[in-house]
C-alpha cells in the first residue's frame, strides 16, 4: 500500500499532512535499521499495517480540539502519531516502558515537526495525569488493559461521545470482553477497509463516565 492508498478514506488531509504521511516510510526505515521496532516485513507493509491501522480510529470518532489522548504501549509511536498527524490540535502523550522504542518515538516526531506529541518512558501506571481518550493496539487482554489504564481517564467530558477507550484488536474477542458487554461496542474494521489485512481487525469503544452521570 501507498499513501495516495490511504488519502482515499482520508480524502481532506492538508499538503503538510500529506507530507508528513509521506516521510514516514523513510523515517522508520533509517531507524529501524539501528533500532529494531517494526518487524522487517511490517516495514515493507508500513503504510496498511501501522498507518492505516492507526489512523482507522479516525474513521469510527473524532476528537475535539484540545482534548488529550495517551497511547499506551505504543511501540514505535503506533497508533499515536499517525493519529497525531490527522489531529494537529489534539496532544498526544506516547507511553511505554521500554527506552529505546521511544527514541524512534522522539526522532520520528522531530523528523515530522510535530508538535503535539510527547514522549514518556514509564508504564502507565505511574502516569498521574489523565486523558479523555486512551488509545492502544493490543498490548494486553482487555480486563487487563482496563486494570492500568482505567485510573487515566478523566471525568470530565468534552468530546461528542464518552471519554474512554479505543483499542485496536483482532480475532475472536468474545470471552475478553464479556464482562464488559453491557457497554462495549465492536466496530469491524473490514466494513470500512475492505482488504484481505483488515478482516479480522476490530476496533473496541469502552465508554467510562458518561455525561448524564
Amino acid at each position: 500500500m501507498k499513501p495516495i492508498e490511504i488519502y482515499s478514506y482520508f480524502p481532506n488531509l492538508s499538503d503538510l499532512q500529506q507530507r508528513q504521511i509521506e516521510q514516514l516510510a523513510g523515517l522508520y526505515q533509517d531507524w529501524n535499521e539501528k533500532i529494531n521496532v517494526v518487524s522487517r516485513k511490517d516495514v515493507e507493509e508500513l503504510y496498511e499495517r501501522h498507518v492505516l491501522h492507526s489512523m482507522s480510529i479516525a474513521l469510527f470518532t473524532s476528537f475535539a480540539k484540545g482534548s488529550k489522548i495517551v497511547d499506551v504501549g505504543t511501540g514505535g509511536g503506533f497508533p499515536g502519531i499517525p493519529l497525531a498527524i490527522l489531529f494537529p490540535e489534539v496532544q498526544f502523550t506516547l507511553v511505554d516502558s521500554i527506552g529505546k522504542k521511544l527514541k524512534v518515538v522522539n526522532e520520528v516526531v522531530e523528523g515530522l515537526g510535530l508538535q503535539n506529541v510527547t514522549a514518556i518512558h514509564d508504564r502507565i501506571e505511574n502516569v498521574p495525569e489523565t486523558f479523555d481518550f486512551v488509545v492502544s493496539r493490543a498490548v494486553a487482554a482487555m480486563p487487563t488493559f482496563v486494570h492500568w489504564v482505567q485510573h487515566s481517564i478523566a471525568k470530565e467530558n468534552k468530546n461528542k461521545v464518552d471519554n474512554g477507550i479505543w483499542y485496536l484488536k483482532g480475532g475472536d474477542l468474545t470471552e475478553e470482553l464479556a464482562p464488559f458487554k453491557e457497554k462495549v461496542l465492536i466496530n469491524d474494521l473490514y466494513e470500512r477497509i475492505p482488504t484481505p489485512f483488515f478482516e479480522t481487525k476490530k476496533l473496541v469503544y469502552l465508554p467510562f463516565y458518561p455525561k448524564n452521570g
